[in-house]
């Protein structure tokens, strides 16, 4: 029987893990996640707004002590539902499943705190040049100003927490997200900046290496 677009996007995705080495407990307990919100998704359109309104209502059933880790597997498994062949490239080069928990986590601070940051705050040069990527992209996308000067800032706001991260990867940017996501009390907003976190990403990580290797 043939599987329907949103399984088959499921099961690639955790073959992808299975590759990376998640364990097959963990492949089982985010398989069960992946059913709920995949049955959800079913005859849905391929669009940000239409999977940010189903995983809303899917997050809703899911425990507090799993909430982060479902945040993360609805991330991961985007690019796969959208069968963004692109993405899903560059998900690939950067990812990398770790066995051992990082003890790092980015200190506690309110949204107001954050924002406030932002006025003095001075980005490194990598940081600077992904920033500038990502605002070459949105124009490119044919964004308006404005929406290009909020998606900075939200982009900002997360780079302000990933400052003093001991490494810059896959693994700490999701810690940072999770980190930043429930300060959002607008669902509206929290959407965006599940949306601004999923476009970065690719352009943080690139840019980060294009500075290095000019370096």
């Amino acid at each position: 029987m043939k599987l329907s677009r949103e399984k088959q996007a499921a099961e690639a995705y955790l073959k992808f893990l299975g590759k990376k080495g998640a364990s097959a407990g963990v492949l089982y307990k985010r398989s069960l996640f992946l059913d709920r919100l995949v049955m959800m998704l079913a005859g849905k359109s391929q669009d940000r707004i239409e999977y940010g309104n189903v995983l809303a209502k899917v997050l809703k059933t899911v425990s507090e002590q799993d909430m982060l880790d479902c945040q993360n597997v609805a991330r991961e498994f985007f690019s796969f539902w959208m069968n963004d062949v692109k993405a899903i490239a560059a998900f690939e080069r950067h990812y990398g499943y770790d066995i051992q928990p990082m003890k790092w986590q980015p200190l506690p601070a309110s949204l107001d705190k954050l924002t406030e940051s932002l006025e003095h705050e001075v980005f490194s040069e990598k940081d600077g040049f992904a920033l500038l990527c990502y605002s070459r992209y949105l124009a490119n996308m044919g964004a308006e100003q404005l929406v290009i000067d909020t998606r900075l800032r939200l982009a900002k706001v997360l780079l302000v927490r990933l400052r003093d991260a001991p490494v810059k990867n896959n693994k700490t940017y999701r810690m940072a997200v999770d980190m930043v996501l429930p300060l959002f009390r607008v669902e509206e907003i929290r959407t965006l900046f599940l949306n601004v976190v999923r476009e970065f990403f690719s352009v943080w990580m690139e840019a980060h290496q294009a500075v290095s290797k000019a370096a």
